[in-house]
């Protein structure tokens, strides 16, 4: 009897928690919440909505913002103050709704196994083409791009930020649990040893599970602030100890915090170094965030500071960082050059020298070395090791561009174009960083002369 109590006030809390969200009035402004339907790659199949402030700056940070199971979109931007805070500091907002049926309804793919590893398919990848969308169509500053959510939003957020860490600059997790805590669908709410009070590993345990989620990567790691509940009995609060096993294992702190305080009543925080920040909110069930938290999350992201805003461009026409008029430098046609991006000032690279058929090209500081040393043929080809070729997965927005075999189809035939940038001749879409990092990969998007889409190619002694 007292399970079966236990799991009715869990659901009441979630019940509650959605009911709340819809019930609240949507921020005042002449903005509005707009539905995107073609936003690109969206192998989850999700909705997209997004916000854009009438007052931002003109390459404003993005904010990408989750609901819980049961949920959606603009029920979360009814329900939160997200947008509200968006009028205030001039970020752009993404609600992305879940399709995927689980536990409560639709909720985000933190179970699948495509789901688990970058670039694998379903959640993520719909979300990394939304963002990809407010960068290109709002011009969204790539480099100030963060996380967010609430229950199963809550577990995407750290999902996301172990799948794409070189995509999000932060996180903030209310009511998740750590990366790769659910095995497969079965194990989702309320059913399955995730949340079901008995999930524990080790910090290297967790710690092994994200690093394996994007295997080679060395760049850095976002930092992540973690709430939870005490009496949360739906996501149980023992699981806030176990994402904070996790992210400090991840960035190598240890698991003694630098610093404890309480800077709201009933708010018992633990700071371990810059990194990783934990909130315990005493007598709080399933009802995260309540009012002013997502401040404190935003205060976090270091998007509460003051900014200037102007004008911003039409929708649809980024605004370049860097318009060369003059050609860069480039090598001439059959002589082998690194390939280096204007923005990144690294290299594209084939990751530990693979030469296995689809393996994605990165960034990687340039070395001289066989793998970043790329030769432009008469037919249009970017060889590397004399046999393999630059080759585009797919010809849409976010396609992988990887190597493979050479042979005479158009996906692997590539345009120098005077202003820096290199399009595919298949999809007439540009080569794009959307990160400065070691180990960003590259990938398709509509060309816009941003610095992040500018290469030159260096010829090699």
């Amino acid at each position: 009897m007292r399970r079966t109590r236990a799991a009715l006030a869990g659901v009441a809390s979630f019940l509650l928690l959605t009911v709340g969200f819809v019930a609240l009035s949507p921020p005042a402004s002449a903005a509005s919440l707009v539905e995107v339907t073609n936003f690109g790659n969206n192998p989850g199949g999700m909705r997209m909505h997004i916000y854009v402030p009438d007052n931002r700056p003109a390459n404003p940070a993005i904010v990408v913002a989750m609901h819980g199971c049961g949920g959606s979109g603009p029920g979360f931007y009814s329900g939160s103050e997200f947008a509200s805070l968006s009028n205030q500091y001039g970020f752009i907002v993404i609600y992305p709704s879940a399709m995927q049926e689980a536990g409560f309804g639709k909720c985000f793919d933190t179970w699948s196994d495509a789901s688990k590893r970058r670039g694998g398919g379903s959640d993520p990848v719909s979300i990394e083409s939304m963002v990809n969308y407010a960068r290109t169509q709002h011009g969204g500053d790539i480099n100030r791009v963060y996380a967010t959510g609430s229950s199963s939003g809550g577990m995407m957020t750290q999902h996301m930020l172990a799948v794409y860490p070189d995509l999000f600059k932060a996180g903030a997790s209310f009511m998740g649990v750590p990366f790769n805590c659910f095995a497969n669908a079965a194990a989702y709410p309320p059913g399955g040893s995730c949340t079901n009070g008995t999930m524990n590993r080790t910090p290297q345990q967790w710690g092994d599970l994200v690093r394996a989620a994007y295997p080679g990567y060395t760049g850095p790691r976002p930092p992540i602030q973690l709430w939870h509940g005490t009496n949360d009995t739906l996501v149980p609060y023992s699981l806030l100890q176990e994402s904070v096993e996790q992210w400090t294992n991840v960035h190598g702190l240890s698991q003694t915090p630098t610093s404890t305080d309480t800077p709201q009543p009933n708010w018992n925080r633990r700071r371990f170094g810059t990194q990783v920040e934990a909130y315990a909110i005493q007598g709080a069930g399933h009802s995260l965030p309540s009012s002013g938290m997502a401040r404190v999350a935003i205060q976090f992201f270091g998007l509460d500071r003051s900014t200037s805003p102007t004008t911003p461009p039409p929708t649809g026409t980024p605004t370049p960082t860097n318009n060369p008029t003059t050609p860069p430098p480039t090598s001439p046609p059959g002589s082998t050059s690194e390939i280096i991006g204007t923005q990144s000032n690294r290299c594209i690279d084939v990751p530990n020298a693979s030469r296995n058929n689809g393996t994605r090209v990165q960034l990687y500081d340039c070395n001289k070395q066989t793998n970043q040393a790329w030769t432009y043929t008469a037919n249009k080809q970017l060889q590397v090791y004399g046999n393999m070729c630059l080759d585009a997965a797919g010809s849409g927005n976010g396609a992988a561009v990887q190597i493979y075999s050479c042979h005479n189809q158009t996906n692997q035939q590539w345009n120098i174009n005077s202003n820096g940038t290199i399009s595919g001749v298949q999809s007439g879409r540009c080569l794009d960083a959307w990160s400065t990092n070691n180990g960003a990969q590259i990938q398709l998007y509509d060309c816009h002369g941003q610095t992040n889409q500018q290469f030159r190619l260096a010829r090699l002694a």
